[in-house]
């Protein structure tokens, strides 16, 4: 083998570094070659891609556009909705059992017949026998006046209460029976109920009742007590002193039977139920009353009120108050919204298209003891069942009409109509008897019932197309 010179292994080294700075050279170029192809496809899949993003625009953009002209469809439709209802909430209304009245308020100046009861010692100040509006006969005691050193004769068996209690604690196993238990079974059955109560006159009315049930278990125990032993000494120094008192004291007594009040206005002789004729509304007025006012309680008189009538007058100029009669009813709605059923008893024609009417009534009449003026309710009458508005009837020669509405088809029905105010009536079907004397078509209907659905406001057109 032929040994290679230092020229031959420069040639060599010299040969094979062009052969790489060759290959080096083609890969270059075959690279860029390779950009500009995939250069060159970009651009090519760009323009292939732009007519679908157009077209997706424009689906989107008539889409939108769909949408849009929907939603303000829509909205015309609720507005021109909302529009209407408001200025004819509905074409149609369901017949529904009902009721009207015709009312009006005015201020009721009270009329009692009522006694006025007073003592020779009406200066002393009085003691209630009986309550506020306690219903009492004749000859029953109903308050007494104060006797003098009374409160001197008090301040004494009060003290002798306090020792013969005590005393009463003491021996209570010798003093047991069965009375004396009952009693303490009722003083404590007050007490309970004192504890329950704002009522002051209840207070009053147990508070007695406990201080009679004490003063018996002291009665009892002293006759249980032996002769002279220090519980019968009190018991019967306590009853001297109760004789004293009650011998001083001037008892007042009905006069008549009725309802106790004890207040008095100065007005028992004047609005009196005597004579009707004088009560006008000049009269009234000058009574200067003021409406509501509690009359006050009195400590030196007491009256018997007729607990089976009492009357109200009052002043009016409705038409319903002018054409009144003596003798007609109507009701009463009280100032604790009690209706009453009263009676006109007289009518004073006034200037002006007024008129002052009395009415009499006998049902809350323990109600107004403490009033002499009240606002009161005339309900000069009222009417229940079919309930309608006033816009579904019709009138034709003398006689009331709806239509009815069922499926689409118009009904002309012929109703009376009993009573109406400014917006509703009630009215009802005419007997058979009634339709033979009004002499109508038959084939006109005649019976509404209950949940038809009748036209409001109908038009002559819809009238005239209703069978």
């Amino acid at each position: 083998m032929k040994k290679l010179t230092k020229n031959d292994k420069r040639k060599k080294y010299k040969d094979k570094l062009q052969k790489r700075q060759e290959l080096m050279v083609e890969e270059k170029s075959q690279k860029r070659k390779k950009e500009k192809v995939e250069k060159r496809e970009s651009i090519v899949n760009i323009d292939s891609q732009e007519p679908n993003i157009k077209i997706k625009r424009k689906v989107n953009k008539k889409k939108l556009a769909l949408i849009l002209i929907i939603v303000i469809a829509i909205c015309v439709y609720l507005t021109n909705a909302v529009y209407h209802l408001i200025k004819n909430p509905t074409d149609s209304v369901m017949v529904s059992e009902g009721s009207i009245s015709q009312e009006e308020t005015v201020e009721g100046y009270v009329i009692r017949d009522e006694t006025v009861i007073k003592g020779e010692n009406y200066k002393n100040g009085m003691v209630e026998i009986k309550s506020e509006g306690s219903k009492v006969a004749s000859g029953d005691p109903i308050f007494r006046y104060y006797s003098s050193g009374e409160d001197d004769l008090k301040a004494k068996i009060a003290d002798l209460d306090t020792k013969i209690q005590e005393a009463m604690e003491a021996n209570n196993q010798n003093l047991f029976s069965p009375d004396t238990k009952l009693l303490d079974t009722q003083i404590e059955t007050k007490l309970e109920q004192v504890t329950k109560t704002n009522d002051i006159q209840k207070i009053k009315e147990y508070k007695k009742s406990i201080t009679e049930n004490i003063t018996k278990k002291a009665k009892i125990a002293g006759d249980l007590s032996p002769t002279g032993s220090y519980l019968k000494k009190l018991i019967d120094e306590r009853s001297g002193y109760e004789n004293e008192l009650n011998s001083g004291a001037e008892y007042i007594n009905a006069t008549r039977s009725g309802i106790v009040s004890y207040r008095i206005d100065g007005l028992e002789e004047i609005l009196n139920t005597n004579d009707f004729s004088k009560i006008n509304k000049e009269f009234l007025q000058n009574l200067n009353l003021k409406t509501g006012q509690i009359i006050s309680a009195s400590s030196e008189e007491g009256k018997i009120v007729n607990n089976f009538i009492c009357y109200i007058a009052c002043t009016s100029k409705t038409k319903e108050a002018n054409e009144a009669k003596v003798g007609d009813t109507v009701k009463l709605a009280l100032p604790s919204s009690r209706e009453v059923n009263a009676k006109i008893e007289y009518i004073t024609k006034e200037e002006n298209d007024e008129v002052t009417l009395i009415f009499s009534f006998t049902e809350g009449i323990e109600e107004l003891l403490s009033y002499r003026k009240v606002p009161i309710d005339i309900i000069w009458w009222d009417a229940q069942g079919y309930k309608v508005p006033n816009s579904c009837i019709i009138e034709e020669n003398g006689l009331n009409y709806v239509i009815r509405t069922r499926a689409g088809y118009l009904d002309k029905v012929l109703v009376k109509v009993q009573k109406t105010t400014d917006n509703y009536s009630i009215v009802k079907n005419y007997s058979t008897s009634e339709i033979e004397e009004l002499d109508i078509d038959k084939s006109v209907s005649t019976s509404i019932v209950l949940y038809d659905e009748l036209l409001l406001k109908p038009s002559e057109e819809q009238i005239n197309h209703a069978t």
